[in-house]
């Protein structure tokens, strides 16, 4: 089964806003049924939103409008993040606006994970050579990948007790390629799918993908829920 890199490089405080509240799409909870029907609810979220939000809200499904509402209230306020992590957010934020549209989140929710597992781009896995992974998820290199490999020392938590270990982690060409591998992954997984259409909702991501297995870290889920506050709007 497919395992994820746990090391968290980042300790984030902050809390959640209270009013978060994980969307829910009355969704199959089993099998194709469940992507097939995702995949049109995101899609027609896509188009509405390449349109320029044009038309009338009778042109969404209430599904499709329920993931609306909540990405539009759900809008990131950056300026909270601080001056010298703002070059990563810029660099980041087109790549993270795409693989949050697949996802059905907020932008913030996936700079946030990028920023927890990379220490803001600042501690990124190196290839062999000393090259840019551009690997900012920590996504190991299971036996299905068949991508370039960068070999890397992190840290798992085994039974409770940390443990150091060297594991081959996916290698991609750029950092567009590595928010594509990370949408596709999540959307892909039923291990993950508690995590898509939550919107805004940072602590619903987060325990869904801790419980998925992301990571060992048991602080996982409140380290990445607590980074993405940062980015977050204050309660009006």
């Amino acid at each position: 089964m497919f395992t994820q890199r746990s090391e968290s490089w980042q300790s984030a405080g902050g809390a959640v806003s209270s009013d978060a509240v994980a969307l829910s799409l009355s969704l199959p909870s089993e099998g194709a049924g469940f992507s097939e029907q995702f995949a049109g609810v995101r899609a027609e979220v896509e188009r509405f939103i390449a349109g320029g939000e044009s038309g009338s809200a009778q042109q969404l499904s209430p599904e499709a409008w329920r993931v609306q509402q909540q990405l539009r209230a759900g809008a990131a306020d950056f300026s909270a993040v601080p001056r010298d992590r703002q070059g990563f957010v810029e660099e980041m934020l087109p790549h993270a606006q795409a693989a949050a549209a697949r996802l059905g989140v907020t932008p913030d929710l996936v700079l946030a994970h990028a920023a927890l597992e990379s220490g803001w781009g600042r501690k990124p896995l190196t290839r062999s050579d000393g090259g840019n992974s551009h690997n900012l998820f920590g996504i190991k290199a299971d036996a299905r990948w068949g991508g370039e490999v960068a070999t890397a020392l992190t840290t798992e938590f085994i039974h409770g007790q940390k443990q150091s270990r060297v594991e081959p982690f996916r290698a991609y060409p750029d950092y567009r390629a590595a928010f594509n591998d990370y949408a596709d992954l999540l959307a892909s997984n039923p291990r993950y799918r508690a995590a898509l259409g939550v919107g805004g909702d940072a602590k619903a991501f987060a325990e869904a993908l801790a419980r998925g297995g992301y990571a060992t870290d048991p602080d996982y889920a409140g380290k990445l829920a607590g980074l993405a506050g940062q980015f977050r709007k204050s309660i009006r």
